[in-house]
């Protein structure tokens, strides 16, 4: 079974790394959500993506230079569309407690590769556990001293390096941080490597994946989860994979006009 993971949210649909993203996913049928995680500067775990604030709000600044309340203040949802005018950075804590009832699993990745946010593991993985999610979490990062450091706190936690470039047998990589779980970009794999990080037991979601076809062939190759900006079209292309009734669905999804999807 491969999983469906919507990056950060179903963010075609709504703003990235919004509620209404992520309330939209769970609609669209996502098994998972992919968020990114930063610390404010009294070191409240925030959901955004980019450090700085210019392009989701239109503030100067970076996420570390404001307080809690006072990004709270701002509007991350106008950018997107007039329609989510108001639509605020949410908290990771608000997330969980909406998380918790649904049967959602969770990557948070930690956007900690250019920023240090010194102290963010600990402070993430006290809330998790606070909120009794544990067994429904991954976590990845650029950073994979941070995902190491994840592992000294707690052993049994699911680590998953990202990374952007072709690494040689990354399988081997990923088996010495440890982990057993990686996070590679979909251009990096080939047939080779899927093979390799299957014979090693590796789990791969590969991300960001937009394009029918290469869902495709990711669900033949049954990796163990997709990050996508539009988890209900890769939902059909999964039905389609695996029943030939389903096949018409890729064919007519292959003669959408996908460009703007595609990543």
């Amino acid at each position: 079974m491969t999983y469906i993971f919507a990056h950060r949210g179903a963010s075609k649909y709504a703003p990235e790394n919004s509620m209404a993203a992520f309330r939209k996913a769970y609609e669209l049928k996502a098994d998972g959500i992919e968020l990114d995680v930063q610390l404010t500067k009294d070191k409240v775990p925030v959901i955004i993506h980019d450090e700085s604030l210019k392009r989701t709000t239109g503030v100067k600044g970076f996420v570390g230079e404001y307080t809690f309340e006072e990004l709270r203040c701002l509007d991350a949802g106008k950018w997107f569309s007039k329609k989510f005018k108001g639509e605020r950075i949410p908290s990771l804590e608000e997330f969980l407690i909406w998380m918790k009832p649904t049967n959602l699993l969770l990557n948070i990745e930690f956007k900690n590769n250019i920023l240090p946010y010194y102290g963010m593991e600990k402070i993430v993985y006290d809330l998790v556990k606070m909120h009794g999610l544990q067994d429904r979490l991954i976590y990845s990062s650029f950073n994979h001293y941070s995902l190491k450091e994840m592992k000294n706190l707690d052993p049994s936690v699911d680590v998953a390096p990202l990374y952007s470039n072709g690494l040689y047998e990354p399988w081997k990589y990923v088996q010495q941080l440890p982990a057993y779980s990686a996070h590679p970009s979909w251009r990096t794999l080939n047939q080779t490597i899927l093979n390799g990080f299957k014979n090693a037991g590796i789990k791969v979601r590969p991300y960001t994946i937009n394009d029918p076809k290469r869902m495709k062939w990711l669900f033949e190759n049954e990796v163990e989860a997709i990050v996508t900006d539009i988890p209900d079209v890769a939902r059909a292309v999964k039905a389609g994979t695996h029943s030939t009734k389903g096949k018409k669905v890729i064919n007519a999804l292959q003669k959408i006009n996908l460009k703007s999807w595609r990543s």
